[in-house]
């Protein structure tokens, strides 16, 4: 955490810099987020909302991980299976263990992978610790998924995504922040048309369809005073972002069940054993 301090507050004197632009009295996903995963790159503001969530649900650590870990094994079927060369991953979060480029330049060296997060710590740190293979490219920017257009143009991006050849869209985890007034199904279907036949979508989302019963209101609270708002979605909202694509085997399901095998999480996830999260792969005609 103190080298992670140390390069903010050097950052801190350019207002350019993107750790100026860091308020660590603000709760934001991708630090709660690194928090529940055992990271360093966190603030009390997002260790409070982890800690209040952890309450709610005794098993939100090891769900976190599950989540994770149903990442890990999407991006190794995409290179691996599907041969998929070019990943656009958005609302990446924070670097941590298992990167999507980790994987696929691990399967292919030659792999080629665009984050996008709207946090700038993740652009502190994304760049130092992001380090591409030698046959391959990545890079990182710090944008909104709610901007489609200006990711989708933006240098960095279209310098190593070819969007005329099949792309990896991956939406993990970042689309319950999107509420309704925002047009989260309109935004996905924008990212959708950009991409050619072939292309493909890694999408998980949180829902309260195993949470136990009770207000929504009491397990979103925590994000109230936050970056982003929680808005969990049911089985047929989140259905509805993969509209008019092909949906590859087992279909949309819970993240701890898509796929599983026996290198990736396998911990047991207290109360119910559930990550609360849908997890699906789709394939554009």
């Amino acid at each position: 955490m103190a080298d992670s301090i140390n390069r903010l507050s050097a950052q801190a004197a350019d207002a350019n810099a993107p750790g100026a632009r860091i308020d660590p009295t603000i709760p934001h996903p991708a630090r709660i987020y690194d928090y529940l995963l055992g990271g360093k790159d966190h603030f009390a503001a997002d260790r409070e909302v982890g800690e209040q969530l952890v309450k709610l649900s005794p098993g939100t650590r090891e769900g976190v991980r599950a989540h994770r870990a149903f990442l890990g094994r999407g991006v190794r079927h995409l290179a691996a299976d599907a041969k998929i060369t070019q990943f656009l991953d958005i609302g990446t979060g924070i670097p941590t263990q298992g990167n999507t480029h980790e994987i696929a330049q691990q399967v292919n060296p030659a792999a080629r992978v665009a984050y996008v997060d709207n946090d700038p710590i993740v652009l502190v740190h994304g760049r130092a610790l992001l380090a591409s293979s030698e046959e391959g490219m990545t890079t990182v920017i710090e944008a909104d998924l709610r901007d489609p257009d200006r990711i989708l143009s933006h240098p960095e991006i279209t310098e190593v995504i070819d969007f005329t050849r099949p792309v990896a869209l991956i939406l993990a985890g970042v689309l319950h922040f999107i509420t309704e007034e925002e047009r989260p199904h309109e935004l996905v279907e924008r990212y959708k048309a950009a991409v050619p036949s072939g292309s493909q979508l890694l999408l998980s989302h949180v829902t309260l369809d195993f949470a136990p019963k009770g207000p929504e209101e009491q397990f979103t609270k925590p994000f109230d005073k936050g970056a982003a708002p929680m808005v969990p979605r049911s089985h047929a909202q989140v259905t509805e972002f993969f509209q008019g694509w092909t949906m590859a085997a087992p279909g949309l399901v819970e993240v701890v069940t898509w796929r599983p095998d026996e290198d990736e999480y396998q911990e047991p996830i207290p109360g119910g054993g559930h990550a609360w999260a849908y997890g699906g792969l789709a394939v554009k005609p």
